[in-house]
């Protein structure tokens, strides 16, 4: 009686050793494939918008239009604060501070004799910018109202018809919806709206407020603060320099 011994080649035994591979892998399980297939992926939203806006002022203002100042800056949560200007640099220097942090917009206050009260709008490097006379200021530690809303949560900006009637108007209107509008899925901003911030063109004037969004089937609204009105001065073509496009000093009237 013969009995054959079987020899194993080196590719027979790499064959082998693939297959008590494949069979010791594990294999996944078919509900919880179903259920992967089934669940809906949500895509996480990209921050985009990545406007930032450098507010700060002039070395000589007073407390009230410090805070003022601070009062815009926690509405304004894309915003960056810095350390105050001297008064010996000129103002095309606030162009080289916002390219050092990294903004792209600015908002400037300055005072002249202790008594005027002047804001710089400026789309920094190339413009436009704008200053205006501020006016009618309470902070809200003053008005002390009863409306409130979340720190860091979007507001709703709100312009009048007048501001699509005149070319200068619809400029203003532009920069400050820039200014004020936070950028969707900011990381220091809540993904919802609960207060509107209005401005109303009249008497020559802007006039700033803003409101809670207290009930919104009904529309209520209740004022928050702070109040003030801006009155254009000058608009300039570039950032804090170029020809004045218009010009009204308040001594004109």
């Amino acid at each position: 009686m013969s009995s054959e011994i079987a020899v194993l080649t080196p590719a027979d035994t790499e064959k082998m050793e693939q297959t008590e591979a494949a069979s010791t892998r594990k294999r996944p399980r078919e509900g919880k494939k179903k259920k992967k297939e089934g669940r809906k992926v949500a895509k996480k939203m990209s921050w985009t918008n990545k406007q930032r806006a450098l507010v700060f002022a002039a070395r000589g203002i007073t407390f009230h239009a410090r805070h003022l100042m601070n009062d815009l800056r926690v509405l304004m949560p894309h915003s960056k604060t810095d350390s105050k200007l001297e008064r010996k640099e000129g103002l095309f220097a606030i162009n080289e501070v916002c390219e050092m942090k990294n903004c792209n917009m600015t908002m400037f206050f300055e005072m002249r004799k202790k008594l005027d009260l002047y804001m710089w709008l400026s789309m920094v490097p190339n413009g436009p910018s704008a200053r205006f006379l501020v006016q009618n200021v309470h902070t809200m530690d003053e008005l002390r109202l009863t409306g409130n809303h979340l720190r860091g949560s979007r507001p709703l900006v709100t312009f009048d018809k007048t501001f699509d009637e005149q070319p200068h108007l619809s400029l203003l209107k532009e920069m400050l919806k820039q200014m004020f509008g936070t950028p969707n899925v900011h990381p220091k901003s809540k993904p919802f709206f609960d207060h509107i911030i209005g401005f109303t063109n009249f008497d020559g004037r802007i006039w700033f407020r803003n409101f809670q969004i207290s009930d919104e089937e009904k529309g209520g609204l209740v004022e928050v603060g702070p109040r003030f009105c801006l009155w254009p001065i000058k608009i300039f073509s570039g950032s804090f320099s170029g020809h004045p496009k218009r010009v009204m000093t308040p001594g004109n009237t």
